[in-house]
C-alpha cells in the first residue's frame, strides 16, 4: 500500500482544516490508520489513530476535542479533521498505516505516507 497526505495549507488560529490520506495498492482496510505530526524542530509525534474498522479511535491529549478521524474503506480514504487550530499545530502532517491500532500507538508502523504541511498563524 502506497500512502499520500493532502490537505494542508495556512490557516489562522482558531480556524479548521481537513486532511485527507489516500490509499493505494493493497486496500487500506486491512490497516489501522494513524496520523503523525512534526513540528520544526522537534520530533514526531503521534496525534491519533483509527482502527480498521473504526471501532477504536484514540487520540494525543493534546489535540482531543479538537481533532476528529475518520475513514472510509469503501474509498481508501482517512480524514483527519482539525478544529480550533492553536500555533503549536503547525507542522508536518503524516498518515501511517500498521496491522493493528495498538501498533500504530506503539510506532511500529508498516507503511508511511508522504506528509503535507500545516501552518497556524497567531
Amino acid at each position: 500500500v502506497q500512502l499520500q497526505a493532502s490537505g494542508g495549507g495556512f490557516v489562522q488560529a482558531g480556524g479548521s482544516l481537513e486532511l485527507s490520506c489516500t490509499a493505494s495498492g493493497r486496500t487500506s482496510s486491512d490497516y489501522a490508520m494513524g496520523w503523525f505530526r512534526q513540528a520544526p524542530g522537534k520530533e514526531r509525534e503521534f496525534v491519533g489513530v483509527i482502527s480498521w474498522n473504526s471501532a477504536v479511535l484514540l487520540y494525543a491529549d493534546s489535540v482531543k476535542g479538537r481533532f476528529t478521524i475518520s475513514r472510509d474503506n469503501a474509498k481508501n480514504t482517512v480524514s483527519l479533521q482539525m478544529n480550533n487550530l492553536k500555533t503549536e499545530d503547525t507542522a508536518v502532517y503524516s498518515c501511517a498505516a500498521g496491522s493493528s491500532y495498538s501498533d500504530v500507538l506503539s510506532g511500529r508502523i508498516v507503511v508511511w505516507g508522504r506528509g503535507t504541511l500545516v501552518t497556524v498563524s497567531s
